[in-house]
């Protein structure tokens, strides 16, 4: 590991952050602090705490003590001043008389000692920062030095790499006696640069930003070479997606119907993760625990283990069981330590947070995209560890009754917050034709109550920026009309994804014509575009929802044409009756299958079939002005794609509907449905 200090980057942050009144002191812990957080090898996801000891002026304008820390929520990969919010130093150092301070005292006594009432919730390792005397403080939990440390001897392989330069203490709770505890370790090795808090985490420290900063760095590359030199790593399996497609929506299917709700997958495959996986010794290492306390309330205390995939038979029963043993492993694991807790605890919810599948690798499970994104991270970030210390020796985790506290810890727990859950949270959507008006609408209908979402569209540019604004969704570039290129566009959703919830086919063209005179070539387009491609996503769709179980929505773009056709519009409007017919058919052959299939009728909208100059031209022909062209309706007013997308949004959240037709065009009564 090499530093990443650069003079002319750090005295940029001070340039920047003095515009704003911040000190020089404070915009160096700003920079160096983010260099840390850049790292995933260094802390992950709100992991690690830096600070730094200086003074800021109180409300009498005073110069006094206080410590700059972390605070609650905030991330060093790009925290801000305010994210390392002033604590009066006098009142925490007074805090170390006491002999126990309860979390919640410790808590209080904290934030009544900040300087802005308005300030973040400061570090829970607030007191070992105050109490260790360096101005800069660096906390990681640097992946080499865990797999040093988490190891039976791990004390003694610390000890004989760092000698005096690295003092160290013994695992304890985060909290008032870990302080303590980190404090007096401290003053019994006053030469030491820094500490290692035995299977948990690293400090350094020093006078500048930057001592600190590149301590921490030569701790951690000295781990990394003595790792180097242990035995080679085992044989590497080959990286293989084979299955990936098809076994994901069976895991997925499993876990919906097992637990709360619907998740998203992340899956992680490469050589590192499939070797791990099949390892001989995989069933005991890879439950033994998480390489750092803190990542139990990422990823529960052990993985969910599967068997290999097999498509051939029913996968999704062999996970169900698998998942059934693991609840009924957790609720014992509850239960056992439970009985010596006081306050007694509430059982968080039984189901795992990363999957472990020999030929596939693992995949994080979480109730969003990000959630499972973040449990795929700090899952890899175990593979790695665990694999490097198994490398070295064995493995070793802190002790099950350790791990049930830390777990069930109030103030780790709070960490999480207590957010609502989006209406369609773990949902996944796929929306065709998603790079136009409408369809980017409904993508960001999608993603604003809580699903993940594909967008796919001819037009890759397109999908792409409508991804974007959906909140970062996948980007597909898909013919519709081809039945290949359709296929292999939900694969890459069950992969990336895990499987598949909803369907808006809504990729469409309007094609003209008088019937009488019309070219069959123009017909045959316009049902290829309008008619089979609606079918040929449908297919996919059902493809993935009948592997995963659990049921889902198909839902489609119609339009007025279906039932009230105008003149000159009867190419586009017979292959949308046809859909229409689509539409209920679907909902009478699959809803045995859980699967509903709804419509939604839209007319008179901006978009690719109504653009500006066809607005212009029609309006011109009824000598109207636009708006009252586009706001001729029994509503008189216009409707947007606003209003489409809120109409498949409540299409996919009637679970009780299914063959139905929701009319957006502000009251039509020659295109209402009898």
């Amino acid at each position: 590991m090499e530093s990443r200090w650069s003079e002319a980057d750090a005295a940029d942050f001070v340039r920047r952050y003095a515009d704003q009144g911040v000190a020089e002191d404070l915009a160096l812990r700003v920079y160096s602090s983010r260099l840390l957080g850049a790292d995933p090898r260094l802390v992950q996801h709100g992991g690690g705490n830096t600070s730094l000891k200086t003074s800021a002026r109180d409300v009498f304008g005073a110069e006094v003590p206080v410590l700059c820390v972390k605070g609650s929520g905030w991330d060093l990969g790009d925290i801000e001043p305010p994210g390392l919010p002033a604590v009066r130093l006098e009142p925490l150092l007074a805090l170390r008389r006491l002999e126990t301070l309860s979390d919640e005292a410790m808590v209080d006594a904290q934030r009544g000692a900040l300087i802005s009432s308005a300030a973040p919730n400061p570090s829970v390792e607030t007191l070992l920062h105050a109490w260790v005397a360096p101005r800069y403080v660096d906390h990681t939990h640097a992946n080499a030095v865990l797999a040093l440390s988490d190891q039976p001897d791990g004390e003694a392989i610390c000890r004989d790499l760092y000698g005096a330069r690295m003092a160290l203490a013994p695992y304890c709770m985060p909290g008032f006696q870990l302080a303590k505890l980190a404090a007096d370790v401290f003053e019994t090795h006053p030469g030491a640069e820094g500490m290692i808090l035995l299977k948990h985490g690293v400090f350094t420290w020093g006078e500048t930003a930057r001592e600190a900063y590149e301590r921490m760095i030569a701790v951690v590359t000295a781990a990394e070479q003595r790792l180097s030199a242990a035995r080679p790593p085992p044989a590497r399996a080959a990286a293989s997606r084979a299955g990936l497609a098809e076994a994901a929506p069976a895991i997925r299917g499993a876990l919906a119907q097992a637990g709360d709700g619907r998740v998203v997958l992340d899956h992680r495959g490469g050589e590192a993760n499939l070797a791990f996986a099949v390892g001989a010794e995989a069933l005991r290492y890879a439950q033994a625990g998480p390489v750092t306390p803190d990542h139990v309330i990422r990823i529960k205390p052990w993985p969910l283990i599967l068997p290999p995939p097999d498509t051939a038979s029913d996968y999704g029963a062999a996970v169900r069981a698998a998942l059934a043993d693991y609840a009924a492993r957790y609720r014992a694991y509850f239960e056992r330590h439970d009985a010596r807790a006081e306050p007694r605890k509430r059982m968080l919810d039984p189901w795992p947070r990363w999957a472990l599948v020999p030929g596939l690798g693992l995949f994080g499970i979480g109730a969003s995209r990000k959630e499972a994104a973040v449990a795929a991270d700090v899952a890899q970030t175990n593979v790695e560890v665990i694999a490097a210390a198994e490398r070295l020796g064995r493995f070793e985790s802190i002790s099950e009754a350790d791990l049930f506290d830390m777990e069930y810890w109030s103030l780790e727990q709070a960490k999480l917050g207590q957010a609502r859950r989006p209406a369609l949270a773990g949902a996944v959507a796929a929306v065709t034709g998603g790079g136009g008006t409408i369809g980017a609408a409904i993508a960001r209908a999608f993603a604003a109550q809580g699903a993940a979402v594909a967008v796919l569209d001819l037009d890759l540019a397109a999908a792409e920026t409508a991804a974007r604004a959906a909140g970062g969704g996948l980007a597909l570039a898909c013919d519709v009309t081809n039945p290949a290129d359709v296929l292999a566009a939900f694969d890459r959703i069950a992969e990336t994804f895990g499987g598949l919830d909803i369907l808006v086919s809504n990729a469409g063209a309007a094609f003209t014509g008088v019937i009488g005179e019309v070219d069959d070539a123009v017909l045959r387009r316009s049902f290829e575009l309008n008619f089979f491609a609606h079918q040929h996503c449908a297919q996919a769709a059902l493809r993935i929802l009948k592997r995963q179980g659990a049921g889902g929505s198909l839902l489609f773009n119609v339009s007025k044409q279906a039932v009230n056709p105008g003149p000159g519009f009867g190419p586009y409007g017979l292959a949308k009756a046809a859909l229409l017919a689509l539409v209920r058919q679907y909902a009478v052959d699959h809803g045995p299958d859980g699967v509903r299939a709804n419509a939604v009728n839209a007319d008179r909208i901006r978009s690719g079939l109504l653009t500006d100059e066809m607005v212009a031209e029609r309006a011109r022909a009824r000598g109207l002005s636009e708006r009252d062209y586009l706001a001729g309706n029994l509503l008189g007013r216009e409707v947007s794609a606003e209003d489409v997308a809120q109409a498949f949004v409540s299409l996919a959240l009637a679970e009780s509907s299914t063959g139905a037709v929701l009319t957006v065009d502000g009251g039509n009564i020659a295109a209402a449905l009898r």
